[in-house]
């Protein structure tokens, strides 16, 4: 679970995901934060929670990639502490793991029929194009590449070398995924999505970062 900067959420995020009978375990890596994020984390009386600390803010790339090398459980999945994704919907994820079908799972924000906030339409187009052109450099046919939700088996996601300290984890980790065949599902899941005045952080800079790593890791040699 990366965080920067969510007091207003993590408490009950950090609930909601112990609220689920497969939860053996919940890295948080604290990316930097200013405020009472890391207080909150660390005021649970659970063993199944561990706070980590990057202590100056590098980014959420660099917060999983701690909090994946930190991970014991047979599986990885991604939350993010902001409650724009239900910790109920990762349930839906582990199925085709668990039936031996899938190496990854992501959880697609549009190809779903659950509840979704309606926001932003340029925030959906973007995201629809970045898929499409990851599709087009990859050869797979995901539907949201850019979604938050993916789940790994452990010792796969471990084994991938991961750079990119922003949000250019997605793209990067699809292409690395891509390159080296996994099995790849996806699951629909529902979506609550933040206004930039509630905390939204990711922006168009992004978005041509996004493109950027596509390219970069597509050309680039190995995984």
């Amino acid at each position: 679970m990366p965080a920067f900067n969510e007091e207003a959420t993590i408490q009950v995020a950090l609930e909601r995901c112990l609220a689920q009978p497969f939860v053996l375990e919940i890295v948080v890596v604290d990316d930097g934060s200013a405020d009472k994020t890391v207080a909150i984390a660390e005021t649970f009386d659970d063993p199944r929670v561990r706070v980590l600390k990057n202590h100056v803010n590098q980014g959420k790339g660099a917060a999983i990639r701690t909090g994946i090398q930190a991970a014991s459980g047979e599986y990885i999945g991604i939350q993010d502490a902001d409650l724009e994704y239900d910790p109920a919907d990762l349930s839906r994820l582990l199925v085709p793991l668990d039936q031996g079908l899938a190496d990854a799972v992501y959880g697609s924000r549009f190809m779903s029929n659950d509840y979704h906030r309606v926001l932003y339409y340029w925030h959906s187009v973007g995201n629809r194009l970045l898929t499409t052109a990851s599709n087009m450099l990859t050869n797979i046919n995901l539907t949201d590449m850019e979604t938050c939700y993916k789940v790994f088996r452990r010792d796969l996601i471990q084994s991938i070398p991961l750079e990119e300290n922003r949000f250019g984890f997605e793209p990067e980790i699809t292409v690395k995924l891509a390159k080296r065949n996994v099995r790849i599902y996806e699951v629909g899941i529902s979506y609550a999505g933040r206004t930039y005045a509630e905390g939204k952080k990711i922006g168009w800079k992004d978005g041509v970062s996004a493109v950027r790593c596509l390219v970069k890791y597509r050309l680039k040699s190995g995984s």
